[in-house]
């Protein structure tokens, strides 16, 4: 005989003795069958440690009647994907479709033929260990797909670092940032629906690839330890079009729902500005891409608290009112607003990965 802990459990729900024994005389011998003598009962017991594979509910019970249980049971998320199935004496067609409506697979009349329970209950098991193995099946693939991706990104930003080790930390920093600014405008009503946990995670993935361009940057301008010529310039200016380029290239093999589209947009548009005067396309406010405004100042604050061969690191507080400055101007002033929201979260997320000293001696400077 099946041991009762491999079998599959049933749960049968009715008021009256009589049919309480009916059925478990009719299913003991196929599967562990529990016993609730209320819809209260019902509720606790598959909501349990051990939740039942099948429920047989009873429509008219004392308490909640067997309609208000099942749309309890499909209200929660634990529950909701046990069949249940009504067992009444209701045969009008209204009734059954109302059960059927709240969710139930089945509908069983009184007086009970075990044979056909039987049958009934072991179609809605199988029918459910398939559904729970296509679910499983989902999620790993799922998982692999994220990690693809994962996979994926990691690989491009690499790429970059490897052309400019300075960019390492940088790297690291700016993921950090742009993920606190999107936490915290989730909690904005005009961000709910857009910045979604999918999407915020997606951003953070994406944001290490806002410099890919650079690859094809030239040394000489890439290294250069002084300012850069109006020419020079104009050529790195070019390194989010590159970007752009090298993104939309995988993006088409990918489809243009991939998750390189964020990754693309954040690469091509950064350096726009809110007031429209930035580059390489000049676009302003909302035609510039949310995650794009996001790295903007993401970038802005890391690069100005970051000591390059081409300048110091200036405090925390003094880049803060820079970029306070540029609100409504070079910044979407609801970024700059959940900036100044979450600066102290920025200023741990420097001291966490500085690239060195300097840079923990700026976030420390005195008058802070």
């Amino acid at each position: 005989m099946e041991d009762q802990k491999t079998k599959s459990r049933v749960l049968v729900v009715d008021d009256a003795p009589e049919n309480i024994w009916i059925l478990v005389e009719a299913l003991k011998d196929e599967y562990a069958v529990m016993v609730a003598k209320n819809g209260y009962s019902c509720l606790r017991l598959a909501g349990g440690e051990h939740p039942p594979d099948a429920i047989l509910l009873d429509v008219t019970m004392p308490g909640i009647d067997g309609y208000e249980v099942c749309r309890r049971l499909k209200a929660d998320p634990a529950t909701r994907n046990i069949p249940v199935l009504f067992i009444t004496g209701q045969t009008d067609a209204g009734s059954e479709a109302r059960g059927l409506e709240l969710g139930a697979m089945d509908y069983i009349t009184k007086p009970f033929q075990p044979l056909l329970v039987k049958t009934r209950v072991r179609n809605q098991i199988e029918l459910k260990k398939h559904r729970d193995q296509l679910d499983l099946l989902v999620h790993a693939r799922t998982a692999q797909l994220s990690l693809t991706q994962e996979v994926t990104i990691e690989a491009m930003a690499a790429l970059a670092e490897w052309r400019d080790p300075e960019t390492g930390g940088h790297i690291k920093r700016t993921q950090h940032y742009v993920r606190t600014l999107a936490e915290h405008m989730a909690e904005l009503p005009g961000y709910q629906r857009i910045l979604s946990r999918n999407m915020i995670e997606m951003l953070y993935l994406s944001a290490p690839l806002h410099d890919v361009g650079k690859v094809s940057t030239p040394d000489s301008i890439l290294f250069k330890a002084g300012p850069l010529t109006p020419e020079e310039f104009e050529q790195m200016k070019l390194h989010t079009v590159h970007g752009r380029d090298l993104l939309s290239a995988a993006e088409r093999r990918l489809g243009s729902d991939s998750f390189l589209r964020i990754a693309h947009d954040i690469a091509y548009c950064h350096h726009e500005r809110w007031d429209g005067k930035g580059y390489p396309r000049g676009i302003r406010g909302e035609a510039i891409p949310l995650s794009a405004r996001l790295m903007s100042v993401a970038d802005v604050y890391d690069a100005l608290t970051s000591r390059r061969v081409y300048k110091p690191a200036l405090p925390h507080e003094e880049v803060v009112s820079i970029i306070c400055a540029g609100r409504n101007t070079q910044f979407d002033p609801d970024v700059v607003d959940a900036f100044i929201a979450t600066g102290e979260t920025f200023r741990d997320i420097a001291r966490r990965f500085a690239d060195e000293d300097t840079l923990e001696k700026a976030l420390n400077a005195p008058g802070e």
